[in-house]
């Protein structure tokens, strides 16, 4: 038995013909389907037989380029830390010195360096002498931003090294925590954190 397809109905609106069937409404109301791109052409490879021999790694070269990496990592990470404790130690710039006070508000030299290195997880020796023990010593010509350095023999006095020949230190009595010349006082030794 043959089917009966409906013929389209057709109606007036405001005296335009507008024909609709079942199917062409549902077909409006469905999303359109994005068209899909044709594939890219993949570029032709020249295969050459007198190609050269593909390098070899060597294992050795392998472990000292890893080395390398690791320590960078290990100095970024070590530069960071420093630079955070010089920012707490800068932070604290017009307390007043206290002897034997380790701050929060008033410091003497190795309580605010104690204080300052505290602030990123790391704890100094409690004097300058004996902070001056901690660390890896550095030349004077090498020093980096956050470095300690000590003043007077036997050492009496530790700063933090700021950058340009500057430090920041809680220097003596009557004086707060404050930015002084690194060459104003006599250098003794520096050491890294």
């Amino acid at each position: 038995m043959p089917q009966h397809v409906p013929a389209p109905a057709t109606r007036r609106t405001f005296g335009l013909a507008v024909a609709t069937t079942t199917a062409a409404a549902l077909t409006a109301l469905l999303p359109a389907t994005p068209a899909v791109a044709a594939p890219l052409p993949v570029p032709a490879v020249p295969v050459t037989t007198n190609s050269a021999p593909a390098a070899v790694l060597n294992p050795t070269t392998l472990t000292k380029s890893a080395a390398d990496i690791a320590g960078r990592v290990e100095a970024a990470r070590l530069n960071a830390r420093a630079s955070n404790a010089l920012s707490s130690a800068m932070s604290k710039l017009g307390k007043p010195y206290v002897y034997g006070a380790t701050g929060p508000n008033s410091f003497d030299c190795s309580g605010l360096v104690g204080w300052a290195y505290k602030q990123v997880g790391v704890a100094l020796p409690r004097t300058s002498a004996a902070q001056s023990r901690v660390g890896k010593p550095v030349a004077k010509s090498d020093l980096r931003p956050g470095d300690l350095v000590f003043f007077y023999s036997p050492v009496s006095h530790v700063a933090m090294y700021l950058g340009d020949g500057k430090v920041v230190h809680a220097s003596t009595s009557g004086q707060p925590v404050k930015v002084s010349e690194l060459n104003r006082m006599p250098f003794n030794s520096a050491r890294r954190i």
